[in-house]
């Protein structure tokens, strides 16, 4: 049976929740909702495991913090024999603006703490879906803005960007990440406009 790894990037404890930098959480969380399974607590991370069609799926919310976050990539690659090319890790980016998304077969981490610790550990050759947070926020004060909370009205700016998320996964687990490349990249450069 086929594999496949999904992450979801942020921080655990209730005082990271719905913030900017748990977009990967909030993506996971939704996505594991649709898919009628829950997380439990795991060596470096929440996991759960769902189906697609034949293909076993597990998703994936470090608990390592942020900036450890290959530690329990690495980890849960290894321990189920899963090829970094079906691993797919959802981040939030703050080069994005809020309500848009690029999903990417590879590529450098754009200054991401929780991509660069993967890279180190894995290299950069993995695909990754990166959820736009937008940045703004005055000089000095990125790391208030990401572990700041989104508030209502960003998380209606947000929700179609998560709807999406859950499509895409399937998507990349079925097709690859070519397809859903070509599927829904063309969404993400404004998915709040194109799903109204």
């Amino acid at each position: 049976m086929e594999k496949y790894l999904i992450v979801g990037l942020g921080n655990p404890g209730d005082e990271y929740a719905m913030t900017r930098h748990n977009a990967g959480y909030m993506v996971l969380d939704a996505f594991a909702k649709a898919s009628n399974t829950v997380f439990a607590d795991k060596r470096y991370g929440f996991v759960a495991e769902t189906s697609i069609r034949g293909r076993k799926v597990f998703l994936l919310k470090p608990t390592t913090f942020m900036n450890l976050s290959g530690n329990a990539v690495r980890y849960w690659l290894t321990k189920e024999n899963i090829d970094e090319k079906r691993l797919l890790v959802v981040s939030d980016d703050i080069a994005l603006p809020l309500g848009q998304f690029r999903l990417k077969a590879s590529g450098s981490n754009g200054g991401h703490n929780g991509l660069g610790h993967i890279q180190q550990l894995i290299g950069q050759g993995y695909p990754r879906l990166r959820v736009g947070i937008g940045s703004d926020f005055p000089l000095g004060h990125q790391i208030d803005w990401v572990l700041g909370r989104f508030d209502d009205e960003e998380l209606q700016q947000l929700q179609p960007v998560i709807d999406t998320a859950v499509k895409i996964i399937p998507s990349f687990v079925l097709a690859g990440i070519d397809v859903t490349m070509n599927l829904y990249n063309k969404l993400g450069k404004g998915c709040q406009k194109l799903l109204e």
